[in-house]
């Protein structure tokens, strides 16, 4: 038996089909993955995250050890309260420990980790902790649901008091608030609008039913996965992992390389990798005609002896073919080679994102 979330007994009773992930008990789908797919990208789903791990981050080296710790620069959000920023935090040799969100909480942060990688995540950040003068708080009090899709912010505010409809209301993309011991965030791992909200695990029950009243569909991970695919959003253990750099995991742009004297951990080593070249990437595969890419299949890149390798493929119920995240080498061209059963089929290569906010990005 596995974690379970305060949410397990409601998912039970829903229906829904529950499946270990990362050491929990979760709900993969309720009856349709497709279903719920759907309803994200054209009205409104929900998802129990709450095995996720939120870290408090509190002291008068809050922002030093942060600035040390990840590869991102904290200091990108200073003045800006409740402002998210997206980061990796890496180990001395480049390679990725974990992807996180981190927020601004004015004096103090708020970090949300991965939930397969806790144990691992919550060990390295103690461990550096040692050297600052700071508090690490795990929240393991709060549960997290995330609402996501066109109509998810409309209807949420429907449910909630008009002092957290307000709050909504004035909150940026990528942006959070309190209210009380709720904290509501507009972030999402779906390539949809919606928000992520963080309340007291006695409340949690109370609000789920209320969304499900007001016509917000329950999905699971299933749906979730395919919903962040086609976003080219990274998971963990797939795009990225401890030996995967944040130059080949299309993760650049999380790096803040100014000021060149904030020494962050594995800045030397993906430093020296940039300067050199980097030698593989990640991109975007389309497949047009019958067949589903999945990972771990094989990619060719002709005149090229290297190979590459798909991290993540599926079905898209959005497009009605497959697409998937692929690590190749950096020379690749507009078309490649992916060896399915034993055959070579060629696809198309692409930037690695393929919907956003219910629309075609090919």
């Amino acid at each position: 038996m596995g974690h379970k979330t305060v949410l397990y007994s409601t998912h039970q009773a829903m229906g829904g089909k529950l499946v270990d992930f990362g050491g929990w008990d979760m709900p993969l789908h309720y009856g349709s993955q497709l279903e719920e797919h759907h309803k994200v990208r054209r009205a409104a789903g929900m998802f129990d995250v709450s095995h996720m791990t939120v870290v408090d981050v509190r002291g008068e080296e809050a922002k030093a050890y942060l600035q040390l710790l990840l590869a991102n620069d904290v200091s990108r959000i200073d003045n800006k309260f409740g402002k998210a920023l997206y980061s990796a935090m890496l180990n001395p040799q480049g390679g990725v420990i974990d992807d996180l969100i981190v927020y601004n909480m004015d004096g103090w942060y708020r970090t949300v980790v991965n939930c397969g990688t806790r144990e691992k995540d919550l060990a390295w950040m103690n461990s550096i902790a040692v050297d600052f003068k700071v508090e690490l708080q795990v929240r393991d009090d709060l549960a997290m649901i995330a609402v996501q899709g066109p109509d998810a912010i409309a209807l949420t505010k429907q449910t909630l008091s008009k002092e957290r409809a307000e709050l909504i209301d004035s909150l940026a993309v990528f942006q959070g608030g309190e209210s009380g011991e709720w904290f509501i965030a507009r972030t999402g791992y779906t390539g949809e609008d919606g928000l992520e909200i963080m309340l007291p695990d006695t409340e949690a029950v109370a609000f789920w039913q209320a969304l499900v009243d007001i016509g917000v569909a329950v999905c699971g991970l299933a749906a979730r996965d395919t919903l962040r695919l086609e976003a080219g959003m990274n998971l963990y253990g797939h795009e990225m992992d401890d030996n995967v750099s944040p130059l080949v995991a299309n993760m650049g742009w999380t790096i803040a390389w100014e000021p060149a004297q904030r020494n962050f951990i594995g800045r030397a080593v993906i430093e020296a990798e940039k300067a050199a070249g980097v030698q593989q990437k990640l991109v975007g595969l389309v497949l047009r005609e019958r067949g589903v890419l999945r990972a771990e299949q094989v990619v060719s890149v002709e005149g090229c002896d290297q190979q590459g390798v798909i991290t993540s493929g599926t079905f898209s119920p959005s497009l009605g073919y497959s697409i998937a995240l692929a690590r190749v080498p950096a020379t690749i061209g507009s078309h490649c080679q992916v060896n399915m059963r034993g055959k070579q089929v060629t696809v198309e290569v692409v930037k690695p994102g393929f919907v956003r906010n219910g629309k075609s990005m090919l």
